[in-house]
């Protein structure tokens, strides 16, 4: 019989595609840390380029910013963060057409989980209809993608990114257990 176990809390990070960064920044990023804390890592503006299926809704080019925040979170918060970030698109709106797309996820030691409002066969359901999408795990010493992992995802550059976020997660993990 397995025993039940609250696991380690996760790093909450914030993948943000925007073609229109001044309407909405440093602004948005004020939001984001009154609902979630102060944010110990705001990533350069970087190029969202492996799809235009964003363009006729938020224009182009499109730029991404990840957000990673300083307090860890329970994972089971991943379908709240997610209704939060949908408000905040639904509020910077302009004629039905957001001007941000807002992905959270959680980062742990074995995965990036991020939260979406669409199923999908390896989706699991966990409330209000959001779903949790397994993007990538972590295994040995680096990301492993899935047939159904986002090309940006699986890309070696946001590889990269994640990797260092996991790094500071892990000696996150480390001071709490001191």
């Amino acid at each position: 019989m397995s025993t039940p176990r609250i696991p380690d809390p996760g790093l909450l990070v914030i993948s943000i595609l925007c073609a229109r960064w001044e309407d909405c920044w440093p602004r948005l990023l004020e939001e984001l840390e009154d609902r979630f804390g102060p944010a110990d890592h705001v990533s350069d503006l970087f190029a969202f380029d492996q799809t235009d299926y964003y363009d006729a809704e938020l224009g182009s080019p499109i730029t991404r910013r990840l957000v990673a925040f300083e307090a860890l979170r329970p994972l089971d918060e991943l379908a709240d963060v997610k209704l939060f970030t949908n408000g905040l698109e639904d509020r910077y709106a302009e004629q039905g057409r957001r001007l941000f797309n807002l992905d959270p996820g959680f980062i742990t030691l074995q995965r990036l989980v991020l939260a979406t409002g669409k199923n999908f066969s390896h989706r699991i359901y966990l409330k209000e209809g959001i779903w949790a999408d397994l993007t990538l795990i972590w295994q040995k010493k680096g990301w492993l993608d899935f047939p159904w992992t986002f090309p940006d995802y699986a890309g070696g550059e946001m590889k990269s990114r994640l990797t260092k976020l996991r790094q500071s997660y892990k000696t996150k993990l480390n001071k709490r257990k001191d």
